[in-house]
């Protein structure tokens, strides 16, 4: 027979050992992991939208003059400043045109020097009675007449070197030239367009479809997608023009950054479209195996239970969207349930 001692030992051993299971969590793993209660929210739509690296406005260096295109300074790239000569027009007849007004202007010269040179001896003969006050009148108008000629003169010849002037094709912004094809040699006419620069700070330009332009607004952040060189950034619109061309509506987006490297390239643009009431949740609440996606629910006796959920990416990517699968108000065990 044991001793006394020994069976109450034993029958404390036993008791103690009941108590610590009845006070172990069912679950070491949901005590230690966290819990989130789904909550609907609302989610932003956003659409995949073709956008283009631009610059606020265009400029275009036009000829002046018709002729011939004796020389362009500059190429496709090249940076320049506004004022700046890039080319230059001449026109053969502009030539002709100068030496025959700066003809004329020497020949009014000399009139005007004979009639103040007559109107002097007349003068003088005046004093001295042999000429009358009327002969003296005629000299003076005569004289005031080649004045004017010559004056008249030396305006058409002003007026000629401003027409050669004139061929000289200046810069009208500061900026980067986009284009310039025309070839020197070529033959251009007033009007005429030789070379496209960049004005204004760098932006994205998108063309909506109209019935998506109502749902955006002015301030909204977008997200460029990684084109261009571009990698994941983020911009705002800055300005919805107030006209429909063709069913679309052109929006400027600014990104902190841009250059005007690569003017025309095609980038994507993630635009926020209005919203939809649905449930989000962070991704490490979530766990896929066999490419199935599942979520620990808590029970409502605290058991947890692997559910299969049908999910959607967020535009965070440390969030998912839940689409089916759990409903709002459950509660969410971070970690996998043992199995």
């Amino acid at each position: 027979m044991k001793p006394a001692w020994t069976i109450i030992a034993a029958a404390m051993l036993l008791s103690a050992c009941g108590g610590a299971h009845r006070n172990a969590p069912a679950d070491p793993l949901m005590a230690a992991g966290d819990r989130i209660t789904v909550r609907t929210v609302r989610i932003p739509e956003f659409n995949p939208v073709a956008g283009e690296i631009a610059t606020r406005d265009q400029a275009e260096a036009l000829v002046r003059i018709g002729g011939t295109l004796v020389e362009l300074r500059v190429r496709e790239g090249d940076l320049v400043t506004r004022g700046q000569q890039i080319g230059r027009v001449v026109d053969s007849r502009t030539g002709f045109e100068s030496r025959a007004s700066a003809a004329q202007a020497a020949a009014a010269t000399a009139q005007a020097e004979a009639a103040r040179a007559e109107l002097g001896r007349i003068q003088y003969l005046y004093r001295q009675g042999v000429y009358a006050k009327a002969r003296l009148d005629q000299a003076q108008a005569a004289a005031s007449a080649a004045e004017a000629g010559v004056r008249a003169a030396r305006a058409q010849q002003s007026a000629s070197a401003a027409v050669v002037a004139q061929g000289a094709i200046l810069a009208p912004a500061s900026g980067r030239v986009l284009r310039a094809g025309i070839p020197a040699g070529s033959v251009v006419t007033p009007g005429m367009s030789v070379a496209t620069i960049t004005a204004g700070m760098p932006i994205i330009r998108l063309d909506v479809p109209q019935s998506l332009a109502r749902q955006i607004r002015a301030g909204a952040a977008v997200s460029i997608q990684d084109q261009a060189g571009l990698g994941e950034r983020r911009g705002t619109i800055a300005q919805i023009y107030p006209a429909v061309t063709a069913g679309r509506v052109r929006v400027d987006i600014t990104v902190p950054g841009l250059t005007t490297d690569l003017v025309g390239e095609r980038v994507s643009v993630m635009l926020e479209a209005g919203s939809h009431p649905g449930l989000l949740v962070p991704r490490r609440f979530v766990n896929t195996r066999y490419g199935s996606d599942y979520v620990t629910v808590v029970a409502k006796d605290g058991a947890p239970v692997s559910t299969l959920v049908q999910t959607a990416p967020a535009a965070d990517p440390a969030l998912v969207e839940i689409l089916s699968g759990v409903s709002a108000g459950d509660v969410l065990a971070a970690g996998e349930p043992a199995r």
